[in-house]
């Protein structure tokens, strides 16, 4: 894939855990794409956090970081006002601190793609109006 690939927590998970519905797709999907996959910290807290339970699981996601197959992209320090705003806008979704530092970095690299499971990304914005480009399964709306 040409395209800088930005990293949900959905498919970060489901590629490190065999038993979810969408590892087939996810792992057909990190075939095709050339690391590093953009993320951020919420996005490695939050996948540690869902594979605590699984053998290995939160030390793989580290392992991911540190093999530099991930990389976390920007300070959410930098970049508060941008998140914030985000949230305020969303707040009815509610949108996540996750998701709001993907649409922040996917503000950052506009030539990117969001690789998520979650279908809140057809309603968020870029930039204010833009559509965000995404790499979701064919069955989420």
């Amino acid at each position: 894939m040409k395209r800088r690939i930005i990293l949900d927590t959905g498919p970060l998970v489901a590629f490190l855990n065999s038993q979810d519905k969408y590892h087939d797709w996810t792992k057909a999907q990190w075939a095709e794409i050339r690391p590093p996959l953009l993320t951020c910290e919420a996005v490695i807290s939050e996948a540690c956090f869902l594979l605590r339970g699984f053998h290995k699981g939160p030390s793989s996601v580290l392992e991911l970081l540190k093999r530099k197959v991930l990389k976390i992209s920007f300070s959410m320090e930098d970049q508060i006002a941008a998140i914030s705003l985000f949230m305020n806008k969303y707040r009815s979704l509610p949108a996540s601190l996750a998701d709001a530092c993907l649409v922040r970095i996917a503000e950052l690299h506009e030539s990117s793609t969001v690789l998520t499971l979650d279908s809140d990304f057809r309603i968020y914005r870029m930039h204010k109006r833009r559509v965000i480009p995404l790499l979701t399964p064919p069955d989420i709306t």
